[in-house]
């Protein structure tokens, strides 16, 4: 039975990781095009309208969705109500964000946004469809259809952007890319999954799952509100320039660091839900999930920031330059994300929603008070200030664990420690490097094959517990195959 669990979760885990490393990979590709393409003003003014129609998202999507997973037994009747109580909560948003789209511009002295708001907002209707779609795949584990659904939503909406912006749609093309991917996931998926759904809707079903869900949707809306309230006080308190800088800078590490901690999020709720009852189990897997996700992800947020000068101007071009010290303070802030949605789903597979939401909202005070303290401060300490809330959080985060599954705070850092030091290291080594090497594609290079030389050469020689797991791993693949 241990065995089969394992192999459930680390084949979910790779088909997830696939997927969002596939579609989020040639949506990074795609981002680059359009980012030489494109300014930081058509930047800044879509991730203005993104972060309203994310939130919208949100409710729409949240709540519902994580507990038809969460569920223990969920049947087609389950599917279809909540399919119905979704459409209905877009049609709601989308009204709401239709009309409230006038008040949006004037408020940040911008007429366009009214009329691209009310086109973008259009998403909220096949995302409404696509969360449970999701839940259906993620309840069967089969996550090979949604990485081939996602990966082919990216190259179809990411063809169409590029077109767009060649054309000379400027902002528009931004838009019209994230319409074009919702579409054709939605359709896709239609195709690769066998759910459909029914004219049924049992009302009593969704008062049960409400009760579940709607903790865990105000503890969404309320992170989502807060990741992306830095990006409205940007647009608001210095201009759209900044906030396009800020946004690409934050693209990097939040394309590596999401697509993990999704990978995570999707795979260990069903995963850690079948084992709600065995708390012991439960640590055992939690502690494994973040000893792998630390080992991965420190090592690159530390590459990442020390490479970033060549990085930005290889990739993107010197007119993206001062988005660099932006980059480097969001690899700090996202290192600790993966570890954080681990812990997290712990308390969501343990029934603990009640948990989750006071921990969201604990955090949250915290983040408004650093807000509030920094509001005064030019942008890159304004965000500097960020990425230390989001370290406090850290600890608010694992805080519940320790009762729930005797992992205490002291456990979790030590188990930690390891891979900490060695990013470390490697980080600095690589940015000395970086300064002894020429500028451009010549210098990114050597400063990445250097940091993957090193890492690896400190973990084998450290004798690091995550890699020698992942190499017995790699070597059962093997074998197998």
């Amino acid at each position: 039975m241990a065995n089969e669990t394992k192999n459930k979760v680390l084949n979910g885990l790779f088909w997830k990781i696939m997927e969002n490393g596939g579609s989020q990979g040639i949506q990074f590709i795609i981002s680059i095009l359009l980012a030489r393409l494109l300014s930081p003003e058509e930047y800044g003014i879509i991730n203005l309208v993104l972060i309203f129609v994310t939130i919208a998202n949100v409710i729409v999507q949240n709540g519902f969705g994580t507990a038809l997973i969460q569920k223990q037994q969920a049947d087609e009747r389950d599917y279809s109500s909540v399919f119905f109580v979704n459409l209905l909560t877009a049609a709601v948003i989308y009204t709401l964000l239709f009309f409230s789209a006038p008040l949006i511009s004037r408020f940040y002295a911008n007429p366009t946004l009214t009329s691209i708001i009310r086109v973008l907002a259009l998403v909220l209707f096949p995302g409404a469809v696509i969360s449970v779609q999701t839940a259906y795949i993620s309840r069967q584990m089969q996550f090979k259809g949604l990485c081939i659904s996602t990966m082919a939503a990216a190259l179809v909406s990411g063809a169409a952007g590029v077109m767009m912006a060649r054309a000379g749609f400027g902002v528009w093309a931004l838009a019209g890319q994230q319409l074009f991917y919702y579409l054709t996931l939605v359709l896709v998926l239609f195709f690769t999954i066998p759910w459909r759904p029914k004219r049924i809707f049992a009302l009593e079903r969704v008062k049960s799952m409400f009760q579940f869900g709607w903790k865990l949707l105000c503890a969404s809306l309320i992170d989502t509100l807060f990741m992306n309230l830095y990006g409205l006080v940007v647009g608001k308190i210095y201009d759209d320039n900044t906030l396009g800088v800020y946004s690409r800078g934050e693209q990097f590490p939040k394309l590596i660091v999401t697509n993990l901690g999704t990978a995570i999020q999707s795979v260990m709720l069903p995963a850690l839900s079948a084992h709600q009852t065995y708390p012991e189990q439960v640590r055992r897997m939690l502690q494994r999930a973040i000893k792998i996700s630390v080992f991965l992800v420190f090592p690159m947020m530390a590459g990442l920031a020390a490479s970033a000068d060549n990085l930005v101007l290889v990739l993107l071009g010197p007119k993206w330059n001062s988005c660099v010290p932006f980059l480097q303070i969001s690899c700090l802030a996202y290192a600790v994300w993966p570890m954080d949605i681990a812990n997290l789903q712990a308390l969501n597979a343990m029934g603990r929603s009640d948990v989750f939401l006071k921990l969201e909202i604990l955090k949250k005070m915290v983040g408004v008070l650093i807000l509030l303290l920094s509001l005064r401060c030019g942008p890159l300490t304004f965000i500097a200030w960020k990425a230390c809330g989001d370290f406090i959080c850290t600890f608010i985060n694992a805080w519940p664990n320790q009762r729930l599954l005797s992992y205490s705070i002291g456990k979790l850092w030590k188990d930690i420690l390891p891979a900490l030091l060695a990013s470390a290291a490697m980080g600095i080594s690589v940015y000395i490097a970086g300064n002894f090497l020429p500028a451009g594609i010549l210098g990114l290079a050597g400063q990445v094959v250097l940091g993957i030389l090193l890492y690896l050469g400190i973990s084998w020689g450290g004798k690091l517990e995550s890699f020698s797991y992942l190499m017995r791993i790699l070597q059962e693949k093997i074998k197998k195959s």
